[in-house]
């Protein structure tokens, strides 16, 4: 493999899901940060080379748009009410489910990733996420608050069209309903 060949986006993900799962060797915890250092900088990298790639000059109107705009990237709407009605009746089907019960953080970051990305390969539109309500032994809810914020990484956002809380018999607020995004090249 060349030295000087550039991560894809799928590799990078998978690279950040292995580099999480990993604990360093006792000693080794200097190797470590290292490894973070050159991730950032990576990261960098290749944010730096997506900002030169995007045209600089605006559009006609780009620049008659008020400043005040704030760019929706990254930025998730709500299941529309008829799309949730569907759902919650049964009218819509869920395809998938996943329950993270029990999950600490980065163990329920990896499994929610892989079983999106899962998902969205095989061409579905509409999972249930059980995160719980967090409210046993004095935790106020860590996936509950988590998950929604992970949703604006870069490893999750094109994944997700939308996201709501579920209907009270899927899990009420300790459950999401996702619209996954369709795949490129796929028909509405």
């Amino acid at each position: 493999m060349a030295r000087d060949r550039k991560l894809s986006a799928d590799e990078r993900i998978l690279w950040g899901k292995v580099a999480r799962s990993t604990r360093p060797m006792p000693g080794k915890a200097g190797a470590l940060t290292e490894l973070d250092a050159f991730l950032a900088e990576a990261e960098a990298a290749a944010e730096l080379e997506q900002e030169k790639q995007t045209p600089a000059t605006p559009t006609p109107l780009q620049a008659t748009a008020p400043s005040t705009a704030k760019p929706s990237a990254g930025v998730h709407h709500p299941l529309e009410k008829p799309v949730k009605r569907k759902i919650a009746k049964g009218r819509l089907a869920l395809e998938a489910r996943i329950d993270l019960h029990g999950l600490v953080q980065s163990q329920a970051h990896a499994i929610l990733l892989d079983f999106l990305i899962r998902a969205h390969e095989r061409g579905m539109r509409h999972v249930l996420v059980i995160t719980g309500k967090g409210s046993s032994m004095g935790s106020e809810g860590a996936l509950k608050r988590a998950v929604p914020l992970w949703f604006s990484k870069p490893e999750f956002r094109y994944l997700i069209s939308s996201y709501e809380s579920a209907a009270q018999h899927h899990g009420g607020e300790g459950a999401l309903y996702i619209r996954l995004s369709r795949r490129h090249g796929e028909r509405p």
